[in-house]
């Protein structure tokens, strides 16, 4: 070969090798990425061969370069963020059911108000679905499940039951007593009112016990005195002021039970004394203008604010304080949610709003007959609290012996100053 021809060779060939190189090493992806890994093999032509598993390799390179962002960072230790990266943890997922379940029975025994349980089950899902479980619902205290004649609905309706079937007593008294007088569901009502009463629920026995006297959701003929007054015996036995109260007329009258006049008084006495004193276990800033003694003025003829115990004890208490229920039973009644029905009477009691389930079913006060009661327990409260003023034609027709006569029908002044005419057992 000629000089000049090898000459030519060696710079062709040098050419096209320097051809092969790229001027910018960043821009060749193939060529950067082997030198950067230092294991690069060449063909006589400056080719490289390509990696084995080169692609798994850089998969796996992707995926360790992931731990800034906090991501799965393979063989790592996953970093811990900030609390602001961590926006979806909440410190109630690490307690226990059991704790919360704890929890909340505290707090559904002790809640003023239902809205103070609403706003715990709002809170979250987990908490919504605890809320609502049977151990939660069988603590529920009587301000809890106590609804508003107002805001009754069928949501109100399903929750009271959903309390009822966990076993709690109040909710069955509440939903029993709304049943039987505003819904007009005898049956369902009598039942819930009778399951409270198994549980030795006071109201509960009283209200049966007002059931048996006046027949209710039946005849005239239903009525059972016996088994009133066996009702009242087992509320009065519990501590209820109203049928404590029941009690002593219905021995003093001999209503149900055979007569005997010192016993009822002993207990018509004790139902004052009680009354007495769960308004002196409420502290009251006002307490020293009730609470005086005075024997020597006749309690009936005086128009003191307040609810005049016997004479006793000489002194006026607050009005007792209404059960939730027979708010609800007022304020349905009285409101446009419902009407007794044509004909039917509510008990003027304030504090009661029971309504008649036939005509006729309450007494009436029989000097004046503007008023009907459920009970006498009914009676001799409202007498104190608003009726012996506004009567009519009670201190026209007294005598001295302390007895009235209006239409045939004798009528006995009691220590209360109540009219209480003569019934037959």
């Amino acid at each position: 070969m000629k000089p000049f021809t090898s000459l030519l060779w060696i710079w062709i060939h040098t050419k096209k090798k320097k051809n092969h190189t790229p001027k910018n090493p960043a821009t060749s992806t193939h060529t950067h990425t082997y030198r950067e890994r230092g294991c690069e093999m060449r063909t006589r032509r400056g080719h490289c061969y390509p990696k084995v598993n080169m692609m798994n390799e850089r998969e796996t390179k992707r995926r360790r370069r992931t731990h800034f962002t906090g991501e799965q960072m393979g063989y790592r230790k996953r970093l811990k963020g900030s609390p602001e990266s961590r926006g979806e943890s909440d410190f109630f997922d690490a307690l226990p059911d059991d704790l919360v379940l704890c929890i909340l029975c505290k707090l559904s025994s002790t809640a003023s108000c239902p809205a103070d349980f609403i706003n715990f089950l709002i809170t979250c899902r987990r908490f919504n679905g605890l809320g609502l479980h049977s151990l939660v619902l069988s603590k529920a205290c009587e301000k809890m499940v106590a609804v508003k004649a107002k805001n009754w609905s069928e949501s109100t309706h399903r929750f009271l039951k959903l309390c009822a079937d966990s076993g709690n007593i109040e909710a069955c008294y509440t939903l029993g007593m709304i049943r039987f007088y505003c819904l007009r569901n005898r049956g369902s009502g009598a039942s819930l009112i009778a399951k409270a009463a198994i549980s030795s629920y006071a109201a509960a026995l009283y209200s049966l016990a007002v059931i048996q006297f006046n027949g209710s959701g039946g005849s005239k003929n239903d009525k059972d005195l016996r088994a009133g007054v066996a009702l009242c015996a087992r509320a009065a036995f519990l501590g209820h002021v109203d049928a404590l109260r029941e009690l002593g007329h219905c021995l003093q009258d001999g209503y149900g039970v055979k007569q005997n006049i010192a016993d009822g008084r002993r207990f018509l006495v004790q139902a004052n004394a009680r009354e007495l004193a769960a308004v002196l276990a409420t502290p009251a800033p006002d307490a020293g203008s009730w609470l005086t003694w005075n024997p020597l003025l006749p309690q009936r003829h005086v128009a003191v604010a307040g609810c005049p115990l016997f004479s006793d004890f000489g002194c006026n208490v607050p009005a007792p304080v209404t059960h939730p229920v027979n708010r609800f039973l007022s304020d349905w009644f009285s409101g446009c949610e419902g009407s007794p029905g044509p004909g039917l009477r509510l008990c003027s009691h304030s504090g009661c709003g029971r309504p008649e389930t036939r005509r006729h079913e309450f007494r009436r006060c029989s000097v004046c007959g503007a008023v009907n009661y459920c009970s006498r327990a009914c009676q001799a409260l409202d007498w104190k609290l608003r009726h012996k003023t506004e009567c009519a034609g009670a201190e026209r027709w007294l005598d001295d012996a302390g007895e009235i006569e209006a239409n045939g029908i004798d009528i006995n002044i009691d220590g209360d100053g109540n009219a209480v005419e003569g019934m037959e057992n």
